[in-house]
């Protein structure tokens, strides 16, 4: 049984797998970069370990000081949460081989689902609808401007080993197509050391739908329902959701059976993400999943009532998911905006710095997840995201209200914010009647002057 767990990250996510552990009596490790000696997951762990210097590639993406770490500290298991080295099938392999239980999905499972090419493939033959195009990645200019005129402009590049946006470009003809191959291929070398590229139909306007999955290692799978994260800036989600707006009950249950299909099609274990477009007759497509929690997952705990963390823990430990299909109900409607230390009048300019002052918002329905605090100072090496603030109700209206009441209440000073942008969306008609697809927010900041921010 694991009786010990080391968090390999940082922020808001080491917070709450301490908490998580803390509340089944498990202890914890935080390792830390230099940077981060001052974030509240090192105060609050049973343990803290420096692992390196402020920069990622020298601390939190060293698997060879985590595993030194944990073996220091004689733990049983390590939690990665998401980024970092949370969907690393070496890093996992690293875990297996030291006896180390790793809080997430098999090595394999990982291989699968991490190569994009491979997962399409792989969920196609157990049913699964996916988006046209390359049978797998393109390897010269040429072979990739044929794929793109068989498949119809517009298509979209996608870096194979990509996330996170990174890697991905749109071209709506073959001169725009050559200049974006190359460009898309840069940027993925560049970010994942994997320069290849596929090629896909670009949706137009689709909604962005994925489904929780969690499964044990005794064959259950099961979906947790879904959020929809259409909200988005250069494929980065700001505001996610759950239930959608969008899906009607049909739908929502025929795209709960494809995402248990494509996880069981990679013969996965714990939590993870099927991730869809959705375009607007209701077609959908599988467009990847994510092997680890997502920064998202309070959406899915408020509406179910279970402790996503928790039951990855749980399921590590080689336990049967006490949880059928029909035992799962969703019984309220929540919203999450990411809080991100940017500047939404300056093209989302990054914010770091020291808070002065930091009053997070509470009452009825509120949930914020952060580990900033008045005096703490945000380093310039890491995401931009501070917090995430989760409001829910028993309607979506509800939800909405309180979001806006909340993000009123929400107080950062000494370092710019989204907080204001967020408040301006949960204004904003088009997002209030439950219209908003991924072509939302180039929308929304065209006709919003920036002085509301």
């Amino acid at each position: 049984m694991i009786q010990k767990v080391l968090i390999a990250n940082r922020g808001e996510i080491a917070l709450r797998v301490i908490r998580a552990c803390r509340e089944l009596g498990i202890k914890t490790l935080a390792v830390y970069s230099e940077a981060d000696v001052q974030s509240l997951h090192v105060q609050l762990a049973d343990e803290a370990i420096c692992i390196g210097g402020p920069k990622s590639a020298d601390s939190y993406l060293r698997a060879d000081r985590i595993i030194s770490a944990a073996e220091i500290a004689d733990v049983d298991a390590i939690h990665p949460g998401y980024g970092f080295l949370s969907e690393n099938a070496k890093f996992a392999e690293q875990c297996e081989s030291c006896n180390i239980k790793f809080i997430g999905p098999k090595s394999k499972s990982i291989r699968i689902m991490g190569d994009k090419s491979i997962a399409k493939d792989t969920v196609r033959k157990a049913g699964v609808p996916t988006v046209p195009g390359s049978d797998g990645p393109v390897e010269s200019e040429a072979e990739a401007v044929k794929t793109a005129r068989k498949i119809g402009y517009p298509v979209i590049i996608k870096a194979v080993a990509g996330g996170g946006g990174r890697g991905m470009r749109i071209a709506h003809n073959d001169v725009s197509f050559a200049k974006e191959y190359h460009v898309a291929r840069a940027e993925a070398e560049k970010a994942f050391g994997n320069g290849a590229v596929y090629i896909e139909k670009y949706i137009q306007n689709p909604r962005h739908i994925e489904f929780q999955i969690l499964a044990d290692s005794h064959g259950k799978v099961l979906h947790l329902g879904e959020r929809d994260c259409s909200v988005q800036r250069r494929h980065q989600k700001l505001i996610e959701e759950a239930p959608s707006p969008f899906l009607n009950a049909d739908l929502r249950k025929k795209m709960g059976k494809a995402a248990v299909r494509a996880a069981e099609s990679a013969e996965y274990q714990n939590a993870g993400t099927i991730e869809f477009l959705v375009d607007p007759k209701g077609n959908f497509y599988f467009i990847e999943m994510n092997t680890r929690i997502q920064v998202e997952h309070p959406v899915t705990e408020e509406v179910t009532g279970i402790d996503l963390i928790k039951q990855q823990i749980r399921v590590a430990n080689g336990e049967k998911l006490d949880l059928d299909q029909g035992d799962i109900t969703w019984t309220k409607h929540a919203i999450e905006c990411r809080i991100n230390a940017e500047d939404p009048a300056r093209n989302f300019t990054p914010s770091p710095g020291t808070i002065s002052l930091y009053y997070a918002p509470g009452g009825n329905g509120v949930r914020v997840d952060s580990h900033v605090y008045s005096g703490y100072t945000i380093p310039p090496y890491y995401d931009s995201m501070i917090g995430k603030l989760i409001c829910f109700g028993e309607t979506r209206k509800v939800a909405l209200q309180r979001s806006y009441r909340a993000l009123s209440e929400y107080l950062v000073r000494g370092i710019k914010t989204t907080i204001p942008l967020h408040k301006a969306i949960m204004s904003d008609p088009t997002f209030i009647e439950g219209k908003a697809t991924t072509a939302y927010m180039e929308d929304f900041m065209a006709r919003t002057p920036p002085d509301l921010f």
